[in-house]
């Protein structure tokens, strides 16, 4: 901002107090003459002087006094009941009183540049519970400041805030006014005990309960979490009541011939009985839902006595004003409107609702209908991985499940498994020799530290120190083991480590020993981790330049059809496609065998992918691809006892299970090799229909140059509880647009 040309000096404002006539009129309402003591006398609004340093009420409208209990007092005169306004604020009164005092001061601060009026933010609004004798309402209030003077304490500095502002033009004060959360910002610094008020601040407020309540209904009702968390709906339901003046609420939910009507007073919790939807016919409940509108039953006693409306009048209810619920219902292939159940507010009066009721009920069917939406969402979010394609029944699961319906197995019968796996060949040995180097450097590290103590001391301890070392690291060297990365680490850290404070003390060459080994150890793992942290970031770019292709694959294969797939990332990646009539309607045979060979061409493009990371990378780490055939179809259901979101149902869809986990370790029957080589995809079937279908899929696959015309096949060795199966082999080709370097493949080794 510009630098002023003249420093002001810090602000006295010279404004009067609060005028005679306002006090006059405040403390002596009944003067007729006076307009205004005739206006605040009969308002139905609040007023009140202020002693800005104390906050006390000094003077009230008889609205105010009375709301406040204080009718014993002389006519306007409260000052001697030492009531503070922020006493009567609920809701951290006592801060609002303070944000507000800032605001008002910055007001005058910039006042002090002699802006115009209309250039200064008005005094803000608050709302907060205002609490009176007997009752307590939702007031909004402004704290009027136009005749409150305002100087700086002498025995003080000039505050933050002044010292900041010094240097505005008028200019710059004109524009900050404009920035609403920079002017409030600037409130914020201003430390009021710099700083003396003159004269009163002038109270003036309104009881907003009902636009209050509504709005606070509202604003809960579309928190995602409205009607799902208990408490939230118990607030609801507190509010709606008072806000109605009811005294029992009432839900029904209906779905499928079934309709649930839950009924609970205030305090109470809800008690549900089931009915027939025909049960409910001619009900002012069906009247509403035929309506769809809000419905007011002014007697109950005059309506059709269904078993319903004759529980509710057992339990008192004698009118009603009831909100029926409307939401999209989705099925497989369409979408309707549908009414799944009504809110209701009852009274044990005739003719309690009126018009004005009804108008705020409407109001609140977007928000009750939008509460739903959001119910029926969150009910579903507790699975991961939802996919699209079955995004539906979950969906209208939840839905059901949102009105307290009983639940129902989400099963999706008859779909065709499609499965792949490109699997990271020889990781586990990978590994296993990044450890053996990471354990090597660190034991050859300590034991320098040990070399180096010795060096400086006899020792006859340190010396066995140096020979288990010495031992420990040939056979590391030897060998590694499963176990091997946690006990050898142990062993430094029980055997050796413990004594490191010790041995830098020994002589400068044990202590630099000793950082040189610490400043080998990973912070986060507590150990050397430099092998395996590139080992861990091979497995991570492989695995991720595997998924990102498939998923390029995977939006061109939704469009042949809508279908389930699901990846997993591991030492490779594998998915699994679930594709039938229950997924997606038009399913046909074409479909399925366009997406059959849409997976193969998908298969033999993560094997190129895998071909540009080993030539770009130089890594000994080759990959393996392999897919699973079967002609038949499996049912697959959510077990909401398990993380996973589909296990297929019955034991003959089992034993595709079974084959899933095992066939990546499939042995040649021939050969005793693995049916599975890197560079290569395998195709593993059943039968002689399965092949034959397939071999015409191989054939498109070398035509348009995916792989080699020669086909290798054989039997695979039986596995645990499976017998039978064969497969095919193909040599994947390297994309002819890259100019690719590979390292020769290492001969395969049995298992």
């Amino acid at each position: 901002m510009h630098q002023s040309t003249s420093q002001p000096t810090a602000p006295a404002l010279s404004a009067a107090p609060v005028p005679a006539p306002v006090l006059d009129a405040i403390a002596h309402p009944s003067t007729d003459s006076d307009w205004m003591a005739t206006l605040l006398g009969s308002s139905r609004q609040f007023f009140a002087a202020i002693d800005p340093e104390t906050m006390l009420i000094q003077f009230a409208n008889p609205r105010l006094q009375q709301y406040l209990g204080l009718a014993e007092e002389p006519a306007g005169h409260v000052l001697a009941a030492g009531l503070r306004l922020d006493s009567v604020l609920g809701g951290g009164g006592r801060l609002l009183a303070r944000l507000l005092r800032q605001q008002l001061l910055l007001r005058a601060l910039v006042l002090d540049y002699g802006l115009a009026e209309d250039l200064v933010p008005p005094e803000e609004p608050a709302t907060a519970t205002l609490q009176g004798r007997s009752e307590s309402c939702f007031c909004q209030f402004w704290l009027r400041a136009n005749a409150l003077a305002v100087r700086e304490s002498p025995d003080t500095r000039d505050s933050e805030v002044w010292s900041r502002v010094q240097g505005y033009t008028k200019a710059d004060v004109a524009v900050l006014m404009t920035d609403s959360e920079a002017t409030k910002a600037l409130a914020r610094r201003i430390k009021l005990d710099q700083y003396h008020f003159q004269g009163l601040l002038l109270f003036e407020g309104m009881d907003v309960t009902t636009t209050e309540t509504m709005r606070r209904i509202t604003y809960r009702l579309i928190d995602r979490e409205s009607v799902l968390r208990p408490e939230k709906f118990a607030q609801i339901n507190q509010w709606m009541r008072s806000l109605f003046r009811a005294t029992t609420s009432v839900i029904l939910s209906a779905e499928r011939g079934q309709a649930q009507l839950l009924v609970g007073s205030a305090g109470d919790e809800f008690n549900a009985t089931s009915y027939p939807i025909q049960a409910l016919q001619g009900s002012c409940f069906m009247k509403a839902a035929e309506a769809n509108r809000v419905w007011n039953v002014t007697d109950l006693t005059q309506e059709g006595h269904t078993e319903g409306e004759r529980q509710l009048l057992a339990v008192g209810v004698r009118s009603m004003l009831l909100i029926p619920l409307v939401v999209k219902s989705t099925e497989v292939g369409e979408i309707s409107r549908q009414l799944v159940g009504l809110v209701g507010l009852a009274s044990d009066r005739p003719q309690h609702f009126n018009h004005l009721d009804c108008r705020r009920a409407e109001a609140l069917v977007v928000p009750f209908t939008v509460a739903l939406r959001q119910a029926i969402q969150q009910r579903f979010t507790r699975f991961t991985n939802i996919h699209p394609s079955v995004e539906w029944r979950f969906l209208q699961e939840a839905e059901r499940r949102s009105w307290g319906l009983p639940p129902e197995p989400i099963i999706f019968q008859n779909v065709y498994p499609l499965y792949g796996i490109s699997d990271i060949r020889g990781s586990s040995e990978e590994r296993n020799r990044v450890i053996q180097e990471d354990l090597v450097q660190q034991f050859q590290l300590g034991l320098a530290v040990v070399d180096a103590v010795c060096g400086c001391q006899e020792t006859a301890l340190g010396e066995q120190i140096r020979f288990d070392l010495l031992d420990y690291l040939q056979k590391l060297q030897e060998k590694v083991t499963v176990d091997s990365e946690v006990s050898a680490i142990r062993y430094l850290s029980d055997r050796l480590e413990i004594y490191f404070d010790y041995f830098a003390q020994c002589g400068e060459a044990a202590r630099q020993a000793v950082q040189t080994y610490r400043d080998a150890c990973d912070p986060e793992h507590g150990c050397v981790y430099v092998a395996r942290a590139r080992y861990d970031q091979m497995i991570h770019q492989i695995n991720t330049e595997l998924r990102d292709t498939w998923n390029r694959w995977q939006e061109q294969m939704q469009k042949i059809t809508r279908h389930y797939c699901d990846i997993e990332a591991t030492d490779g990646i594998d998915h699994m496609i679930y594709a039938g009539v229950s997924i997606d309607p038009s399913f046909s045979p074409f479909h399925l065998r366009s997406l059959r060979y849409e997976q193969l061409r998908a298969m033999c493009d993560c094997a190129r992918t895998a071909f540009a990371l080993q030539s770009s990378c130089s890594t000994k780490l080759q990959v393996a691809h392999l897919v699973l055939v079967q002609a038949s179809t499996v049912d697959i259901f959510n077990d909401e006892k398990t993380e996973k979101l589909f296990d297929v149902k019955g034991s003959r869809d089992t034993r595709y299970e079974i084959v899933k986990k095992r066939i990546d370790k499939g042995l040649d029957t021939a050969t005793k090799s693995r049916i599975t080589q890197p560079g290569k995809l395998t195709l593993v079937y059943s039968t002689d229909e399965e092949f034959s279908e397939y071999q015409q899929y191989l054939r498109y696959l070398a035509r348009e140059g995916w792989v080699e015309s020669k086909v290798e096949t054989g039997e695979v060795e039986p596995l645990q509880g499976v017998d039978g199966l064969r497969f095919a082999r193909v040599a994947v080709l390297p994309d002819p647009a890259r100019d690719l370097t590979l390292p020769p493949v290492a001969p395969e080794t049995n298992p």
